[in-house]
């Protein structure tokens, strides 16, 4: 790209094209070694990083992109998976760290979903697979021995951690049923078990553990994993051994996240509440827990490095995302163009069905009412947050306001808020997207004929369901890769979303059909009044492109007015370009049909 393209280039683009990094993964026993992802070429790819030398190399270089990749703890090698396409069925590689040639990782391993992975330090390695066929199944791969299976079971399952001696491993598993709330099981090497941690009671109770990590200490056999007892998400200590759990009470509200410092002196706290991320240091001993300043915006990530400092990922709204370090300045900084700024985001809280809901709003200068789009945020275990986004700046850049509701199902606002997205699935969701869009139009915020429904993946499956079930409040939907015809998305998709699937509906569609009818938005496709984009990857996993076909052969038999854009990739694309081309298209359509600028 000359400068005198990019002095032409409008904002919105800048902002996709400007190289951006992740947060560097760095090797345990070499610390100098780091792994991050970066948009460099045009394509997310890993690339590895010798802090000592200074020297980047970029590591893969596929079509489509890579983004899963570990270093092992030596900083020797990079596990790589490789897929096809975008289609998340694959096998990992395995490349020195200096470069050279990929070989298998785990030879004898069949490719599948990764479902999970843990590199020892004598070369031995557990490897999480999850297939349609096996459910799921856990291997452990010593070096120059086949596989051998220590794991099976048709729910799904994951590889949690290795213990730092390699002799114990942490899984989080779902064998009762419930794929909400995982209990945890301590295994040796032969498969045979240690401890055992459910506080689903056999899944009785809704209350989920996870794995966080072993301390990083030979011989020691402590846990940390977080937990739900007190209504959120918050970290406590598991000794697999002894049996003795640890209570932090860490006194924050929201939901709180923790990894152990090198040394296993204290814990690095990610504390995430109303939208907004920040950082403490939890001192094992004294129990004492003190704020690392940050500044006010999302924290996407963060690690402790062995001398102490805490490297982590910040943006906001308004400002481009940075890896920063406590002992001060920006850690790695693209060369090349840097992304434009967009405008600071507000809070609104509205009074909703199921309580009050929080949403983010953002909209361009001048006054209102504004086009607006409500920009859904997939998951449906997820939340938006005071964090820079490429996608809604554009719309601001075109004219538009822009609101993010974060809706009964949503992360970040307790553990009875996440649950409440049970049985009446998306119909929950779009009470409050109403909700939220009628205190938008009664504030003067958004013009009530120009309301655009928008999002992807579980974003997209609200739109194309709100179109149907909410027909006269929208003039406009766009929805990518979404789910559009629940009971063929099922059937269809990847077996640890099944397992989803019948936790969220409460069975599978032949044991409780009434609910997959009320929940599919092929129910409701006659009732489309509004002009619906759609866009879809042919080799998406997870909202298949058979039942996004089956939908739209039913708008086009009744001459809907619709637009559909097919990709050569899996769940969206870590091609710059094409994610350029996809929201161009989106842009373009609106405002054909809206008299907004394109």
């Amino acid at each position: 790209m000359t400068d005198a393209d990019a002095q032409t280039m409008p904002d919105w683009e800048k902002r996709f094209r400007a190289p951006r990094v992740s947060l560097p993964d760095w090797a345990e026993d070499a610390p100098d070694r780091s792994l991050f992802v970066s948009n460099a070429t045009g394509t997310y790819e890993l690339y590895a990083w010798d802090r000592a030398s200074g020297e980047q190399r970029q590591a893969t270089d596929r079509p489509n992109g890579t983004t899963d990749g570990v270093l092992s703890p030596d900083g020797t090698s990079i596990w790589w998976f490789s897929d096809t396409d975008g289609d998340e069925f694959g096998v990992w590689m395995r490349q020195p760290f200096g470069g050279g040639d990929d070989v298998p990782a785990a030879p004898g391993l069949e490719p599948s979903y990764p479902a999970g992975l843990a590199i020892g330090r004598d070369g031995t390695s557990v490897v999480g697979r999850s297939t349609d066929e096996d459910g799921t199944t856990i291997h452990v791969v010593r070096p120059g021995a086949e596989p051998v299976e220590i794991y099976r079971h048709r729910e799904s399952a994951g590889v949690g951690d290795l213990s730092r001696d390699g002799t114990l491993i942490a899984l989080e598993h779902t064998e009762h049923g419930d794929a909400m709330h995982s209990a945890l099981r301590v295994v040796r090497l032969d498969g045979g078990p240690v401890a055992e941690l459910d506080d689903t009671k056999g899944g009785t109770r809704e209350l989920g553990l996870e794995v966080l990590g072993f301390a990083p200490v030979d011989g020691d056999t402590r846990l940390l994993i977080g937990h739900q007892r007190r209504g959120r998400w918050e970290p406590m200590i598991w000794d697999v051994a002894s049996g003795r759990e640890t209570d932090l009470a860490i006194d924050l509200p929201g939901d709180v996240n923790a990894e152990w410092y090198p040394d296993g002196s204290g814990l690095l706290v990610a504390h995430s509440f109303e939208a907004r991320g920040e950082l403490w240091r939890y001192d094992l001993a004294s129990r004492e827990l003190v704020r690392i300043e940050t500044p006010t915006g999302s924290v996407s990530g963060a690690t402790a490095r062995p001398d102490g400092a805490v490297e982590y990922l910040w943006s906001s709204a308004a400002q481009p995302p940075q890896v920063r370090s406590t002992a001060g300045g920006v850690v790695l900084d693209p060369p090349g163009m840097k992304a434009p700024g967009s405008v600071p985001v507000e809070d609104a809280w509205v009074e909703g069905p199921g309580g009050r809901i929080h949403a983010l709003v953002q909209k361009p200068a001048g006054a209102g009412p504004f086009p607006t789009v409500f920009e859904i945020h997939g998951g449906p275990t997820w939340h938006d947050s005071d964090a820079f986004a490429a996608g809604p700046a554009a719309w601001i850049d075109h004219g538009y306001a822009v609101v993010r509701v974060n809706y009964r199902g949503s992360t970040g606002y307790g553990r009875e808020w996440t649950d409440a997205l049970k049985h009446r699935v998306g119909l929950i969701e779009l009470e409050d997207i109403a909700a939220v869009r009628e205190w938008a139009v009664t504030s003067g915020l958004a013009d009530p004929a120009k309301l655009v429904l928008a999002g992807g993946s579980w974003g997209g499956y609200l739109t194309l369901l709100g179109l149907g079930t909410q027909p006269e409040a929208w003039a406009l939907g766009l929805a990518a890769v979404p789910v559009a015809d629940y009971v063929t998305a099922y059937h269809d998709e990847m077996e640890a979303l099944k397992a989803m699937d019948r936790t969220l509906l409460g069975g599978t569609p032949e044991e409780v059909p009434e609910r997959f009818e009320a929940s599919s938005p092929l129910t409701y496709v006659d009732e489309v009044r509004a002009p619906v984009y759609i866009s879809a990857g042919v080799n998406d996993p997870r909202c298949p492109i058979r039942q996004v076909e089956n939908y739209v052969d039913r708008l086009a038999a009744r001459g809907a007015v619709h637009e559909v854009y097919r990709y050569d990739a899996g769940h969206g694309s870590l091609v710059v370009e094409e994610r350029i081309k996809q929201v161009r298209l989106e842009i373009e359509f609106a405002a054909a049909r809206l008299g907004q600028p394109g």
